[in-house]
């Protein structure tokens, strides 16, 4: 017994094609936002690429520039089906190719799902590869000297001003690293000589943060250095007192604003991922209502559609029972090529 079997007549098959031909259409708009979404998230990224640990996290906005073309080149072709559905001489073109286009779409469907859950599922990397990124990444705030690295203090400032955080999980981790270049130090003066002696890796170590972490909004002067030292600073208490720096951390800055990207992309997905598999059905009650014309010669005489010609557990069914049939193929093949040899 087929599934989901809905009867046809002329007029309602006329009627269905268009509005699988417009629905299709609409999915090619879809598809060109998923393309302009996949690019406007590879450029984020590359934005910031010297802050990320690791190259694989382009692989997400590159998968939906990839899905958002294919999307557009499979709903342009299943629109020109539907188009040509409406003329008999042109529809008998297609008829050979379509079960093939149909199982195209029914794994790109499946596609387009697993892209959509990727989006949700792909923070969790993103988590570490921004933690690693940025601690990297402040080791070489100072080496403005060094090709290749002459631009990190830009990108870290930029980034601090932008999100409005400083350092990796907060402003103390500037504490542990030596963020000033050694070209603007003394090493004649004794504070710097005792800075450097005071730490097993001899780095010019303190308790300040770069500019860029200081808040604008704050009514106090931004107190940048000697942030736990209360005498050196009049009425300050650091421990008491709000501090007039940036107190989230970058990661996290870094990741709500690339996580909530990602999460409206991958609702994005799931969206067209619905339209796509109704625009599937659609053509399939096309193919079939067209296919079962009680008389062929009279495109007028009515005809019946379906979802599947079996029930789902019937076609689960044929399905197995075809892979296996192909599995004792192959191994037929194989005992024979080995029976050959042994006999040779």
């Amino acid at each position: 017994m087929a599934l989901m079997k809905v009867k046809f007549d002329m007029k309602t098959r006329v009627k269905l094609a268009q509005t699988v031909w417009f629905m299709y259409w609409f999915a090619v708009m879809a598809g060109v936002l998923v393309f302009s979404m996949g690019v406007f998230f590879n450029i984020e990224l590359r934005k910031r690429s010297e802050l990320m640990d690791n190259k694989e996290s382009h692989f997400l906005p590159n998968l939906l520039i990839l899905m958002g073309l294919i999307t557009c080149g499979l709903n342009i072709c299943g629109g020109k089906i539907c188009y040509d559905s409406l003329d008999p001489s042109k529809w008998t073109k297609w008829k050979p190719f379509l079960k093939n286009f149909l199982m195209f779409c029914v794994v790109f469907n499946i596609l387009l799902l697993v892209t959509a859950l990727l989006c949700f599922l792909m923070r969790i990397p993103l988590q570490f590869t921004l933690a690693e990124g940025l601690k990297s990444g402040m080791k070489y705030y100072k080496d403005t000297d060094t090709p290749g690295r002459c631009y990190m203090k830009r990108t870290l400032d930029l980034m601090q001003i932008e999100f409005r955080c400083c350092g990796n999980e907060n402003y103390k981790d500037w504490f542990e690293i030596q963020w000033i270049s050694n070209r603007y130090l003394d090493f004649s003066a004794k504070e710097v000589k005792d800075r450097i002696g005071s730490n097993v890796d001899g780095q010019y170590l303190m308790d300040g943060v770069p500019f860029s972490c200081c808040n604008p909004s704050s009514p106090r002067p931004c107190i940048q250095y000697q942030m736990t030292n209360n005498s050196a600073h009049y009425s300050y208490d650091h421990y008491t007192e709000e501090l007039n720096v940036w107190m989230r951390g970058c990661r996290d800055a870094l990741l709500a604003y690339y996580g909530g990207m990602m999460f409206s992309i991958g609702a994005l997905v799931v969206l067209v991922t619905v339209l796509e598999v109704a625009v599937t059905v659609g053509l399939q009650y096309v193919n079939t209502s067209l296919s079962t014309l009680a008389n062929p010669d009279d495109p007028e005489s009515e005809s019946e559609g379906w979802i599947l010609e079996k029930t789902v557990k019937e076609t689960f069914t044929d399905i197995m029972a075809t892979m296996k049939s192909i599995g004792k193929g192959n191994k037929v093949e194989e005992g024979g090529e080995a029976t050959a040899d042994a006999t040779s």
